[in-house]
């Protein structure tokens, strides 16, 4: 719809994590940053966390697509499982043989490959999204994995990524070990007034924009307003706002048409 309207090459505000629309905000770059940091110099464990919507997914996407071919990577989104669908889910991450049920096993087999890949001068790197919905005993887990490791290195990174309840559980007694092997930290907060406008430049941009459709200062500050520099929120208001842009005819997004794409998306009634 719009994006014929305004010439556009894909929707520039889906909510899907695509590391092409990455916006390196100070905050991100920062995070990143410490990503790489944590994974290049093998501490074991990263620890990033931010709020719903904060970028967390797609800056974990990008990092995974520019790391080198002497990196092995196993991404997992939905870790909600138990402890041994959890080494499953990993081997079969890393393209190896994950079948049956007797944990022991599994792990003899992981470390087997992790060993290979080590002498091979491949680093392994496991992230988990979403790692605050872990229950305490998956956590202790992913704990026990990082036991895996040689006299001189760990064989497997393990960056944990998560909403701040994650902080909090990791701050339990519990998970005092756990906690312990975190040596590289990094809270994700949003993105501030300037970064918005250019986040949104950014985006359209991307997505093939020559100038159309452009917002003004009143429809920026709204944005900002509204999304407190959140990017999701910061892309549910502006693909609303095309959309109001389209129906209307206009090329110039202001102060009315985020009005209106605002009480869409609370879903209130004109």
């Amino acid at each position: 719809m719009y994006q014929e309207f305004y010439g556009l090459s894909d929707p520039p505000f889906n909510i899907t994590p695509d590391p092409r629309y990455l916006f390196l905000s100070r905050r991100h770059r920062e995070a990143y940053e410490h990503i790489q940091f944590g994974i290049t110099q093998r501490k074991g464990f990263v620890q990033i966390t931010g709020e719903v919507g904060a970028g967390k997914s797609t800056l974990c996407r990008a990092l995974l697509e520019e790391l080198e071919e002497n990196y092995a990577t196993a991404l997992i989104l939905n870790p909600v499982m138990t402890g041994i669908q959890l080494v499953r889910s990993i081997l079969r991450e890393l393209d190896q043989n994950d079948r049956g049920n007797d944990r022991v096993r599994l792990i003899e087999r992981l470390n087997a490959f992790l060993l290979e890949q080590a002498h091979a001068n491949v680093d392994v790197v496991l992230i988990i999204d979403e790692a605050q919905d872990m229950s305490d005993d998956l956590l202790e887990q992913v704990r026990l994995l990082s036991n895996l490791e040689t006299d001189d290195r760990k064989l497997l990174q393990i960056v944990l990524v998560g909403q701040p309840e994650l902080r909090a559980t990791l701050d339990s007694k519990a998970l005092r070990q756990l906690r312990q092997r975190i040596t590289v930290r990094y809270h994700l907060g949003p993105i501030d007034r300037q970064e918005t406008e250019a986040y949104i430049l950014h985006r359209l941009q991307i997505a093939g924009s020559n100038g159309r459709p452009w917002f003004s200062q009143a429809a920026l500050r709204a944005i900002h307003r509204y999304s407190g520099g959140v990017p999701r929120l910061i892309n549910a208001v502006c693909d609303k706002a095309l959309l109001c842009g389209y129906v209307e005819g206009r090329d110039q997004l202001g102060w009315w048409q985020i009005r209106k794409a605002i009480r869409d998306l609370e879903g209130r009634h004109r």
